[in-house]
């Protein structure tokens, strides 16, 4: 069932985290500083929304490089979602050509932190880590023809590196729900 991302508050934090990565190692905010723009998208390999969008994903991501940090967070059940495991995340990270961190969130703890509520779900913060853009990639969805391009998020970037205002107007993401552990959904 399709969810749509919470849209938080512009300006607010960016929660800290240290999560283990999929190749091992481990990954915290602090690591990210220095960055003008550090992009943190919770995503999973199972969703068909995150599939129709992760070529496009990992096509931006290479196109800022060293402009833009972008660190990927998978915080669902993998118990009961195997496809969401270490192996089949290090698989779509291959298949898409993410050149970027793709961590953990065992505990759900970071999902909940920052009030992800699907996959895709992307926010965007300013050197300060301070919440700039919280949406969608773009328009394109697993049932439409819309081209995946990452226009909403890109006009987002583009806009926080040249200093300039992020457009207030942004619209939420859509995707899979995050596949909470039992007992452990945000209330």
């Amino acid at each position: 069932m399709a969810a749509n991302s919470f849209m938080v508050p512009l300006g607010s934090p960016a929660p800290d985290f240290d999560l283990t990565a999929i190749d091992g190692g481990s990954v915290s905010l602090a690591d990210l500083k220095g960055s003008p723009a550090t992009l943190v998208v919770f995503l999973s390999n199972h969703c068909p929304y995150v599939r129709h969008i992760e070529h496009g994903l990992g096509a931006m991501a290479a196109d800022y490089g060293s402009r833009l940090s972008v660190v990927a967070i998978c915080s669902n059940d993998s118990v009961n979602y195997p496809d969401d495991d270490a192996t089949h995340l290090a698989e779509q990270a291959a298949r898409a050509g993410f050149t970027f961190p793709y961590l953990l969130d065992e505990t759900q703890e970071t999902a909940k932190a920052y009030r992800a509520a699907c996959t895709p779900d992307f926010f965007l913060y300013d050197g300060a880590f301070k919440l700039a853009y919280r949406g969608e990639f773009d328009g394109a969805r697993p049932s439409n023809d819309v081209p995946v391009t990452g226009a909403s998020l890109r006009a987002a970037i583009d806009a926080l590196l040249a200093g300039d205002e992020v457009s207030r107007t942004q619209q939420p993401s859509i995707g899979c729900g995050i596949k909470w552990k039992p007992g452990n959904a945000p209330a």
